[in-house]
């Protein structure tokens, strides 16, 4: 049976690259992590170079120097700005979630997946988040509870991670919580 990616982009279900939007007036090009990414902004900045747009790129290690530095541009945008981020998918997921929050909508964002092997999922039993190489639909343990958690193929957009539920919950006895007085 075919999943149903109802929240799920394209470009985060197998490595895909978006064109760059050359509507904008200025853009951000970040690549994180290295490698494959930074070939993919290479070709964004080549793309966006005779359209005039001031252009500002980041090679950043790590997602939270991404964010960061996604964070600095946008306290300067103006209308028109565009957002391209290249990267493995679990971080470009969490950089269009700190987008999002920050109010841009999805028409001003591009993306260059290069790898979708590493995924982070939200386990709704115990709300930790575990960072493993899963494909959509198949299950990993919790980190946090232990529980083995399918990951399911919705991605919350305020996160930016999977959604994980215990495989076999409907099988297991309900246990009433202890309340206390």
């Amino acid at each position: 049976m075919k999943p149903n990616y109802t929240s799920v982009p394209g470009w985060a279900r197998s490595a895909a690259v978006e064109a760059a939007d050359r509507r904008g007036r200025s853009h951000t090009v970040l690549a994180i992590g290295g490698g494959d990414a930074l070939g993919v902004a290479d070709a964004w900045v080549a793309d966006l170079a005779d359209t005039g747009a001031q252009i500002r790129r980041h090679d950043c290690p790590d997602v939270d120097a991404a964010r960061a530095a996604l964070t600095d541009d946008l306290s300067a945008a103006t209308v028109g700005h565009r957002v391209a981020v290249a990267g493995p998918v679990r971080d470009c997921l969490a950089l269009r979630a700190a987008a999002i929050a920050a109010g841009l909508a999805d028409d001003e964002l591009r993306f260059g997946v290069v790898s979708v092997a590493e995924r982070s999922v939200w386990c709704v039993h115990c709300r930790a988040v575990t960072e493993a190489t899963v494909e959509i639909e198949a299950t990993v343990p919790c980190s946090g509870c232990g529980r083995e958690l399918v990951v399911y193929p919705h991605i919350s957009r305020r996160m930016g991670h999977h959604l994980g539920f215990m495989v076999d919950a409907e099988d297991q006895p309900y246990e009433q919580p202890e309340v206390s007085a």
